[in-house]
């Protein structure tokens, strides 16, 4: 897990005293947390039809944005974009930047970069926390 400031270790103590799930990593912003999740605990965390992360949202009183983690960069990223069907991610080197580029079916494309680009948001802020990646695009061709 990243170094968290307290907000996020209050967060993150939370939801697993709530749920039991591993909580990897977790960004706190203005109005939602970015919570990174053991794969395998993910349904724990969510619970029966999303109740568990209702509850668990109203009670710390903000938005909580679940990724899966992955072991690689590719993995993370189609993750953070969800719940937009990723086809492919690919890292690519230009100039001074590594980007990874996602490829979505353009009738998912909003969802993938999501309201006022939180999704695609969230995806650089994971990336930017645990690969070498510095931004994230979507590409529907």
């Amino acid at each position: 897990m990243r170094r968290l400031d307290d907000e996020a270790r209050r967060l993150a103590g939370a939801i697993d005293e709530a749920t039991g799930g591993t909580v990897r990593d977790c960004v706190v912003e203005a109005d939602r947390a970015i919570v990174l999740i053991a794969p395998e605990d993910m349904a724990q965390v969510i619970g029966e039809g999303g109740g568990r992360i209702r509850d668990l949202e109203e009670r710390v009183g903000r938005d909580l944005k679940l990724v899966a983690d992955a072991p690689t960069p590719e993995g993370l990223i189609g993750n953070a974009l969800e719940p937009a069907a990723v086809g492919a991610v690919t890292i690519e080197d230009r100039e001074d930047e590594r980007v990874a580029v996602a490829q979505v079916d353009p009738a998912d494309r909003g969802v993938a970069i999501g309201r006022d680009g939180r999704n695609v948001a969230a995806a650089e802020t994971l990336a930017a926390r645990h690969t070498d990646v510095d931004r994230v695009e979507i590409d529907t061709a």
